[in-house]
């Protein structure tokens, strides 16, 4: 919105700057960080005064790592409202309103919306049972069909949405993907990214500050995709006006400094599934609209990594009746191998810094 504060340059010069997405980008990360501030101190204790706990899985399901857990059971939940608060006003404010930034915003909404009433289910039937799958599948199908029919509907997204391209190469793999193909891939994505951040989040600090990561690398890719002399340089698709995006991401990195400060070790607060499924699935639908949907596998490899632990292990179980790991996801086993939780948490960080970073050099290595 504050975009158009350039068009007065004519009256005082130094307007023009809201031209750029780069300052825009900047400003909006430090509203997002500041509003993260305003907004948790009545957030939280508002939180707290209605006991909204997290939910705790029974010892019988989580042996001694019931114990370590053990002071985290009156800790508040549902911080990802703070985040939404952060990223949607700043976004609102700095980010012209096309297409690709409404798109983001609506499915940041609406998975906000799902993750919320799983959440007040847990919380109301105290236990760790939410939403059933069933009902979760067909939300998220529903914001699939949603999003992909905005993009092929709108002109300014519709001539590029159905190529696919794949990291390392320098032309499109396919031109023109099937519709009910493209439906699929961008199923998978959205659900992929929004459970794999959902796994990640189960110790303080990790799941927020891996995202942080992942988006500052999606900033990067979202400007590069949107300006057509460095998309041609890089040999990645050129899409106008999906540098916007790179304003979300940078709010996205202010508003999760501001929840990490109350997030780190001991938590005064947890995003809950309200604030790990909306930041799953806004990486997944940015990485998707800036054609680097493949390249999140690399950049997000914490995520991944987490998701395929449980797929390992539910399935090594299934047909061996043994467990690789201690316990799943893989963040749990390295606690119960007497790893502290904080050094679990830096140390994984670390590793998403060199994932993100493996990442963003994909962008040269065509």
């Amino acid at each position: 919105m504050l975009s158009y504060l350039a068009d007065f340059e004519s009256y005082w010069g130094p307007l023009r700057l809201f031209r750029y997405i780069t300052f825009r980008a900047l400003l909006g990360s430090a509203t997002a960080l500041v509003i993260g501030f305003a907004v948790a101190g009545p957030l939280f204790s508002r939180l707290r005064q209605s006991k909204i706990h997290q939910t705790l899985r029974e010892k019988s399901e989580l042996g001694s790592l019931a114990d370590l857990h053990a002071s985290k059971k009156n800790t508040p939940t549902m911080g990802g409202l703070m985040i939404y608060c952060a990223v949607t006003v700043s976004v609102l404010l700095w980010a012209e309103w096309n297409i690709f930034v409404l798109t983001a915003l609506g499915v940041y909404t609406a998975l906000t919306v799902l993750g919320f009433l799983d959440d007040y289910c847990k919380i109301t039937r105290k236990n760790s049972d939410g939403l059933s799958k069933t009902q979760k599948i067909i939300w998220q199908t529903s914001i699939t069909v949603g999003v992909l029919g905005l993009l092929l509907w709108h002109p300014e997204s519709s001539s590029k949405v159905r190529e696919m391209w794949v990291p390392f190469f320098k032309e499109p793999v396919f031109l023109s993907l099937p519709i009910p193909i493209l439906f699929i891939f961008l199923f998978f994505i959205l659900v992929g990214s929004s459970n794999a951040i959902n796994l990640t989040d189960g110790i303080d600090g990790l799941a927020i500050g891996c995202t942080i990561s992942v988006a500052l690398v999606y900033a990067i890719m979202s400007y590069a995709a949107g300006n057509s002399i460095i998309a041609d340089y890089l040999f990645i698709s050129f899409v106008p006006g999906v540098g916007e995006l790179s304003i979300i991401c940078g709010c996205l990195v202010g508003a999760g400094l501001a929840f990490l400060w109350f997030n780190s070790h001991p938590a005064e607060v947890f995003m809950g599934d309200t604030g790990s499924l909306a930041l799953g699935g806004l990486i997944g639908v940015v990485a998707f609209m800036v054609h680097q949907p493949l390249t999140l596998i690399i950049v997000g490899g914490i995520f991944v990594m987490e998701a395929l632990s449980v797929i390992i292990q539910v399935f090594s179980y299934k047909t061996r009746r043994k467990r690789v790991f201690k316990m799943a996801p893989i963040h749990h086993h390295f606690e119960l191998k007497g790893w502290p939780e904080s050094k679990v948490v830096i140390r994984f960080w670390i590793l998403s810094l060199a994932f993100a970073l493996a990442g963003l050099g994909t962008l040269k290595l065509r």
